[in-house]
């Protein structure tokens, strides 16, 4: 069966991850000191052979007439019983004929010479192995070279049974395995306790999400550890935003379904008073005209006031006003306006594109109806900020009387009936600014006509 992360708890990952590297600290551990115990064993074992070899040198160099009761005489009856494993050799190396001394464990057999074998001598010039023995016994031997003057020169070999250094090793492994068993054990419990300890506050959020999604509180209640804390608050301004998108959603459609009763309720008296034909048909046209732009301007208000609380949405203003500039300069090719802007690339309006070209389209389509020749689109420096921005949009035209720029901007207010349009233009900019947390005001333009002030966040 393959391997599926993604179907392993948090926990279960926190704990395999946690239990095999454990695992692999351990093994590497036990790996590394059984090998630093193998050297040090074999170090201790040498050096008692070691000694040996130094008693038999003192006895080669000894004087003549104490040589032959001196040599092998070491103290270790291991030494005098036939194939013990414990073996002493001396070979002279300078005669025609090489002189063999042995132990009489040795039996008339021969140790190996390690002088003839490519093993170099270590810093204290003893050559070390292992071999097999006379019985097939494996053997750890040390050999050593020595020059005595005119009495020759000497390999001397001492062998022991490599069974001590092995039953050391297997006891210390044997023990060293042991211990590192209960303490992975340890481990393994320990780490139990750290996940369920650890992610004990993810469970109570993921309980206090599901008390909030059943409704049994509004909100995530609780004290969670730093980490978490921010997430628990992002859920909660998630939340309130949904609230906030279904309140909004609500009250819009109240909104709709008042706005509809008035130019319903006139249909209908007129059809029920029986006015002349003539009448009927263009109350009927008026009436929804009216009808169909509250439609679309409550429709707007709505999806305004749902991508407004939506995350993520960035976009550029700059192309967004090269589009639109060109298009009414093309609309209002006949009356001669130029329409240009100023606006840094830098600038990124934090929503929707679609609002964007909402707003600045309601407001361009106002500066370009009512302009002599120019419509100047600019950023104003001192209002914009990394977190907002302020877009002036300036025309030529007459302007309106201070007292009029707070009433245009009420919904359905027109203050020219000539010009064609339902008055709801500046409101939806002014609403939909609203939703964003900005805000729309007029002003007078340093070019004569009006000015708009539309601010907005920014990122």
């Amino acid at each position: 069966m393959p391997f599926k992360p993604h179907r392993y708890s948090l926990g279960a990952r926190l704990f395999l991850s946690a239990a095999i590297c454990c695992a692999l600290v351990l093994m590497l551990a036990g790996f590394g000191l059984t090998t630093f115990y193998r050297r040090s064993a074999e170090r201790g074992f040498d050096e008692r052979l070691s000694v040996y070899i130094k008693e038999l040198v003192a006895d080669l160099a000894a004087p003549p007439e104490t040589e032959r009761q001196a040599i092998g005489d070491l103290g270790e009856p291991r030494f005098d019983l036939p194939l013990s494993g414990w073996y002493w050799q001396i070979i002279r190396l300078d005669g025609e004929r090489p002189t063999v001394r042995s132990s009489r464990s040795l039996v008339g057999g021969q140790l190996p010479k390690l002088l003839d074998q490519p093993i170099l001598p270590n810093a204290r010039g003893l050559r070390e192995s292992y071999i097999s023995g006379p019985d097939d016994r494996a053997l750890r031997i040390l050999e050593r070279e020595i020059d005595v003057g005119e009495d020759g020169r000497f390999t001397v070999a001492v062998a022991a049974p490599s069974d001590e250094i092995e039953g050391d090793i297997r006891d210390f492994r044997f023990a060293l395995t042991m211990t590192f068993v209960l303490l992975g054990l340890a481990l393994v419990a320990s780490t139990i306790i750290q996940v369920r300890f650890g992610l004990r506050p993810l469970v109570r959020l993921g309980a206090a999400v599901g008390m909030v999604r059943t409704g049994e509180t509004p909100r995530i209640v609780g004290q969670y550890p730093p980490d978490l804390a921010p997430l628990a608050g992002e859920l909660n301004q998630l939340i309130d935003a949904n609230h906030e998108i279904l309140d909004r959603a609500r009250t819009q459609v109240g909104n709709l379904a008042h706005a509809l009763k008035t130019p319903l309720s006139v249909m209908l008296n007129e059809a029920e008073a029986g006015c002349g034909d003539d009448q009927l048909p263009q109350t009927v046209k008026t009436q929804a005209a009216i009808m169909r732009d509250q439609v679309q301007y409550y429709l707007d208000r709505a999806r305004a006031a749902a991508l407004s609380g939506a995350l993520g949405g960035v976009t550029e203003v700059a192309p967004s006003l090269d589009a639109l500039i060109r298009t009414f300069t093309k609309i209002s090719q006949g009356r001669g306006i130029a329409g240009s802007h100023s606006v840094p690339s830098r600038i990124r309006f934090r929503g929707e594109k679609q609002d964007l070209e909402e707003m600045l389209g309601n407001l361009l389509d106002n500066a370009f109806k009512w302009a002599e020749s120019t419509v100047e689109v600019s950023l104003d420096a001192k209002e914009t900020s990394q977190e907002r921005m302020a877009l002036l949009i300036d025309d030529d035209g007459p302007g309106l009387p201070d007292g009029a720029m707070a009433d245009v901007l009420k919904r359905g207010r027109r203050l020219d009936e000539t010009t064609p349009g339902s008055g709801l233009g500046l409101s939806i900019v002014a609403d939909l600014a609203k939703l964003y947390g900005g805000e729309l005001s007029l002003q007078r333009s340093p070019l004569g006509g009006l000015r708009a002030r539309l601010a907005l966040p920014s990122v």
